[in-house]
């Protein structure tokens, strides 16, 4: 009776420890997750997205070490802007993602869906919030 208990009580809090998606937006591409009460932007497989305080609204400064770091959330050439998600053209051509105008980014660090161990990363990084 006591092992049922357990093996119960251990099932509820795996389905507490699960995000609820609330909201989806291009096209089920991004998604908006509540991650401990706040509703963060994640990709379609649940990966966090992140913004950097060194962007400007329209305009991504990471490049280099930094995207290889800090991947761009890449749109592809025939992406429309929806909403409050715009394009942000890069130096080489390619368009990313942009929240609010922000500019949305990976971590290369967060290895599994839900992960936000990007939040905070030199004081500059920030989960992608809604």
């Amino acid at each position: 009776m006591l092992k049922k208990l357990l093996l119960a009580g251990a099932a509820a809090l795996a389905l507490l420890a699960v995000p609820a998606i609330s909201a989806e937006y291009l096209g089920g591409a991004v998604k908006s997750t509540d991650v401990g009460g706040q509703m963060i932007l994640t990709d379609a497989n649940g990966m966090t997205l992140y913004i950097f305080d060194k962007d400007e609204p329209g305009v991504t400064n990471c490049y280099e070490q930094c995207a290889i770091n800090w991947p761009p959330l890449i749109a592809d050439a025939s992406a429309t802007p929806e909403g409050e998600f715009t394009l942000v053209e890069r130096t080489d051509g390619t368009q990313m993602w942009a929240y609010k105008g922000m500019p949305l980014y990976y971590w290369k660090d967060d290895v599994n869906p839900g992960d936000t161990t990007g939040d905070g990363v030199g004081g500059v990084w920030h989960l992608a919030v809604e």
